[in-house]
């Protein structure tokens, strides 16, 4: 049971921190350049010299893909108790917030102003996102 609690916070966890990344330009300049690609030199698909249709293709294949390995650990997480729901909700979160403290303490003042506007900014996103879900899960109900 706790291999597979931490097993679920790790794969829970990565799909966070990916979508976290902003899509085109962004606070690291542009996803499609050659400093993006340097980035990942050592990573599958660097050695292909993908064109850029292919290279959204793969993004898009591989966002889907990380959709879908949410929605998985969604259902496995449904499964435990709410306690444990809720100890390994609180225990991804103090680990999400400990990340994010490290990367801020790496910037620079102005990196840390604008890093705080994007977090600013994906915390209302989320907020909405919940309102949304919790406005569609009423709707069935309002229908019978």
């Amino acid at each position: 049971m706790r291999k597979t609690l931490i097993a679920l916070m790790f794969a829970a966890a990565l799909p966070t921190v990916a979508m976290a990344m902003p899509e085109g330009t962004g606070p690291m300049g542009s996803m499609d350049g050659p400093r993006h690609e340097h980035m990942h030199d050592k990573g599958a698909y660097s050695q292909l010299d993908l064109t850029h249709e292919q290279r959204q293709q793969i993004r898009k294949i591989m966002g889907e893909q990380m959709h879908e390995r949410q929605q998985l650990i969604d259902k496995y997480l449904e499964k435990l108790s709410p306690a444990d729901q809720k100890a390994l909700k609180d225990e991804m979160a103090a680990k999400h917030q400990k990340a994010e403290a490290e990367v801020r303490g790496l910037l620079k003042p102005d990196q840390q102003k604008q890093f705080d506007a994007i977090q600013k900014k994906q915390a209302e996103r989320r907020a909405e996102w919940a309102e949304f879900k919790a406005w569609k899960a009423q709707q069935p109900q309002k229908a019978q």
